[in-house]
């Protein structure tokens, strides 16, 4: 029967059919829904690992002792998963191995832009590319069967818009192969002469994926009008085939690397003038000028940013359709730290001390935006450690009294342990301050190692932070309420004036945790309000200004009562003591 399917759904349905086992994941927008609704499924063990790199490994141990595999991330995810990719790639698989990795053109939830392509062919993993949810099922369950025709682990490369949108697929019935006895193999151990001859096998093997690539169904080609020819794939097939319709040929590729040379030159010798429509870098179109080829690509596409059909019209000077216009602006709308969210009291005590505030990855990176603009920087999983670390030891003490570090619980599990290592090792008199909302918040509230709670909500194995933070070499480690502002401030400062290095963790579940026990909202004492503005400074979207007085909005208040605490007139409720 068919049914309409997200991309990423559908990746988890052609994993379910394929017969995969276990699946090993680190969450990250737009990849995350894969993990989720593969877990769905009771025949596969699915896992949150701490990090991509570990996700990797796991889903590569599974595959050595004979069971079908598969691990998924984002983009950046891909970037820690690297170390272990590249080895793998050597070494192959005993059963299929899947590695999906969603790009975020236009970056909706990303720090960065980059293109996982060039992954593929660094590591000489083949890669397919799905332009629907159909294609995505499929795409997933060959990926599987080429893993164990060629012995390599196998890339499903999916986007923004492919793994968020939905189309119709046509599910099929779960087939599990039968287990491969794990057989002990010297020559996997990579090092010198092993890695010499295994590197000669991945050549090889590239050699003969590339003939694969000829003829194979992945890779098709459909002839219109020969005047103009487009080499396309992913969502930038659908804009070619909805601009384009009958009035071009195009060359759809799904096995993304490696390419073909013969059925490129084919097509191109078809066609009168030829375009390489695709986001992001020049991929496809490096491999087409190199083939000799008179190929037009990014000096006519944007190399940033994402398609859209009306772009590329625009690109190629083609009439754009009329569209619905709204006489009046829309407001800006940016994002914003939901109201009651407890990292709101840490950022306004560390922008009211006029500290340099060393940021992370995660929901609280909205930090930065006015008017708390308590955040000077973020670079990746688990900077905030290090990265302050290295800015203390080149500042020195001017640095240390007047720097913090701040991070999320799970983005500390995934790679802050490393850095506040470095910290305590090498001594700078730093600040971590770990922000502890018992839940990954950014990504959709999936769980982590300190949350006691494994994917799908059953008992697990829970860290302790703090118990964690003195075993790795910190002897000030100290917990606060983000609520209660002076004691946040008290913390802070104290921890600044210690002349040794300290972690703060900022503990309260996240407000959009199901379950989670608020207070009533609060009320303002309009006969006290003088209009000072001064609980806006906090940014909570549950407070305005009407006729020169703050007003509550009740379907958002949570009664946090931080706003409270900066009110000098007494027109909103102080702190009380509730439970975290």
């Amino acid at each position: 029967m068919k049914e309409l399917m997200l991309g990423n759904k559908a990746v988890a349905r052609g994993m379910y059919e394929a017969g995969v086992m276990v699946v090993s994941s680190y969450p990250g927008t737009p990849s995350t829904e894969i993990t989720e609704e593969a877990a769905k499924y009771s025949e596969i063990y699915c896992e949150w690992a701490p990090n991509e790199k570990v996700a990797l490994e796991a889903a590569h141990g599974a595959s050595l002792g004979g069971v079908r595999a598969a691990c998924a991330m984002k983009h950046v995810g891909l970037n820690v998963a690297a170390d272990p990719l590249f080895t793998i790639s050597y070494q192959g698989v005993n059963k299929g191995l899947v590695i999906c990795v969603a790009d975020d053109p236009g970056m909706h939830s990303s720090q960065n832009e980059q293109d996982s392509r060039h992954y593929a062919q660094a590591a000489k993993v083949p890669m397919l590319e799905p332009a629907d949810s159909e294609e995505a099922r499929v795409f997933t369950k060959r990926a599987f069967e080429l893993s164990e025709a060629y012995n390599t682990p196998v890339f499903i490369k999916m986007c923004t818009r492919v793994a968020h949108s939905q189309s119709v697929v046509e599910p099929e019935e779960r087939v599990v192969p039968e287990q491969k006895p794990y057989v002990k193999d010297p020559t996997k151990v990579m090092m010198t002469a092993n890695s010499r001859n295994a590197h000669v096998r991945v050549e090889n093997r590239t050699h003969d994926l590339v003939a694969y690539a000829e003829t194979c169904d992945l890779n098709r080609v459909e002839m219109g009008d020969t005047r103009i020819g487009v080499i396309t794939s992913s969502t930038s097939y659908q804009y070619a085939r909805e601009v384009f319709g009958d009035s071009a040929s195009i060359l759809k590729l799904g096995m993304v690397w490696p390419l073909p040379e013969k059925l490129i030159r084919d097509f191109a010798g078809k066609v009168e003038t030829l375009y390489v429509l695709e986001e992001l870098d020049p991929f496809i179109e490096d491999h087409c000028k190199k083939l000799g080829l008179d190929v037009h690509g990014k000096d006519t596409f944007p190399v940033c940013g994402e398609f859209s059909q009306n772009l590329v019209r625009k690109c190629l000077g083609m009439d754009t359709p009329k569209t619905l216009s709204i006489a009046d602006a829309i407001p800006g709308r940016p994002p914003v730290m939901c109201a009651g969210c407890p990292h709101r009291g840490i950022f306004y005590v560390l922008h009211k001390k006029k500290l340099m505030v060393y940021g992370d990855i995660g929901c609280y990176t909205l930090g930065a935006i006015a008017p708390l603009n308590a955040m000077d920087l973020n670079v990746c999983m688990g900077a905030s450690c290090s990265g302050l670390h290295g800015f203390n030891k080149a500042m020195g003490a001017s640095g240390e009294k007047n720097s913090v570090g701040v991070i999320g619980d799970s983005t500390f599990m995934h790679s802050g342990i490393t850095g506040i290592t470095d910290i305590a090792y090498n001594m700078s008199n730093s600040t971590v301050i770990i922000l502890d909302n018992s839940i990954t918040g950014m990504t959709g509230h999936q769980q982590n190692p300190t949350t006691g709670k494994n994917l799908r909500g059953d008992p697990a194995g829970k860290v302790d932070l703090e118990a964690l933070c003195r075993a790795i070499g910190f002897n000030r480690v100290r917990v606060v309420d983000p609520y209660d502002l002076q004691a946040v401030e008290e913390a802070v400062t104290e921890e600044l004036a210690a002349e040794e290095p300290s972690i703060i963790i900022s503990r309260r579940p996240c407000v959009m945790i199901k379950g989670t026990k608020h207070q009533p909202p609060i009320q303002v004492d309009a006969s006290r309000c003088v209009g000072c503005r001064m609980c806006m400074q906090i940014g909570c979207p549950a407070i305005s200004f009407k006729e020169k007085k703050a007003r509550i909005d009740p379907t958002l208040c949570i009664g946090c009562r931080v706003c409270g605490q900066m009110c000098r007139f007494g027109a909103l409720p102080g702190k009380e003591v509730t439970e975290a």
